[in-house]
């Protein structure tokens, strides 16, 4: 009876108890992780990933903690999501970040398995790259913001959380350009504003601006920011310049603070925005927003940019990972004559 009335991470070890200190319950432990994640400013999206994981690997252990396992287990728990889950290399890649950061960051522990343990080795895929004219249709069966963000990621290269994350101070039209803020890698860049999208990204603006409006007269009108700029300009989160330019219809209550603000549009109606025109089209490629990305890159190394100014367009940090659109251009297999082909 005593045993059952035990919290289930509460486990004997050996013929006694585990001590007071590895007895914490689940919700405990997992707060503990939220703390650090959120001292160290990680993405609530890598936050649910990294609480979910770990949570996962404890009920694979029948509740046993963290303190209580080791190498053994976490390299065993990785191997079942691969045989028996059939999960991407990426995603047992973020299983095992996640278990890293619970032992080095949360548990303060540093183990000998913890440098030997070896990532999942991520398949070299080509990527899936639309043409010109393809681009255009499926563009033209879009309407609205959808139509816009959409163009805007093909037209500047930017990854679809950096469109939606986009503030209204980052648009430049003066010089034509955009400055794509806190990206993948950590580094700010300069991209294109291409001039076809002028008039629509002013009226997004526009639309922005009257938002933000509306909710400073109802006593709201301060966005996210990112906490170094939030202790540095105390006032800046309601300024109009650090409004979203795509702003959610409704304004939601953060889960970090639970403050009530207005967040940039979510992700997910994009991507269906662009599976529906897809299928319009009859396309048979597989089509995201990650695709639009491909696709300018693949396009301006057709056009005779060199690879150099795609890589600092793209945000890359080394150019080997550019030099994966050059295996999809014209110039590569499609061009090469078929002896098929050739007439005796």
């Amino acid at each position: 009876m005593e045993r059952r009335r035990r919290n289930s991470i509460e486990v004997a070890a050996g013929d006694g108890v585990a001590p007071a200190a590895e007895q914490a319950r689940p919700k405990g432990l997992l707060e503990a992780v939220r703390g650090k994640l959120r001292a160290k400013h990680y993405s609530l999206r890598t936050e649910a990933a990294y609480l979910g994981w770990i949570r996962r690997f404890i009920q694979a252990h029948r509740g046993r903690h963290p303190r209580l396992l080791g190498g053994r287990e976490v390299e065993a728990f990785l191997t079942r999501l691969a045989v028996q889950g059939k999960v991407a290399a990426s995603t047992q890649n973020q299983a095992l970040s996640a278990l890293l950061f619970l032992y080095r960051e949360v548990l303060e522990l540093k183990l000998p398995w913890m440098d030997d343990v070896v990532r999942a080795k991520r398949p070299q895929r080509l990527p899936t790259v639309l043409s010109q004219s393809e681009v255009r249709a499926l563009l033209e069966l879009m309407q609205g913001r959808p139509r816009v963000l959409a163009a805007l990621l093909y037209g500047t290269g930017m990854r679809l959380m950096e469109g939606l994350r986009l503030r209204v101070k980052d648009v430049d039209f003066q010089r034509r350009e955009i400055i794509v803020r806190e990206p993948k890698g950590g580094h700010d860049r300069r991209t294109m504003l291409p001039a076809s999208l002028e008039q629509a990204l002013r009226d997004a603006i526009a639309r922005s601006l009257r938002l933000h409006a509306a909710d400073k007269a109802a006593g709201h009108g301060r966005v996210w920011l990112p906490h170094a700029l939030a202790r540095k300009y105390p006032n800046a989160a309601a300024e109009p310049a650090w409004q979203y330019v795509f702003p959610a219809d409704e304004r939601s209550h953060d889960p970090r603070d639970g403050t009530e603000r207005r967040h940039h549009v979510g992700e997910e109606a994009l991507n269906r925005h662009l599976k529906r025109a897809a299928t319009q089209l009859g396309l048979t490629k597989p089509v995201s927003a990650h695709t639009l990305r491909h696709s300018f890159a693949t396009h301006l190394l057709e056009a005779g940019y060199d690879i150099r100014t795609v890589q600092a367009l793209l945000g890359h940090k080394d150019v080997a990972t550019t030099q994966i659109y050059t295996h999809v251009l014209g110039r590569g297999a499609s061009a090469v004559r078929s002896p098929l082909d050739a007439r005796p």
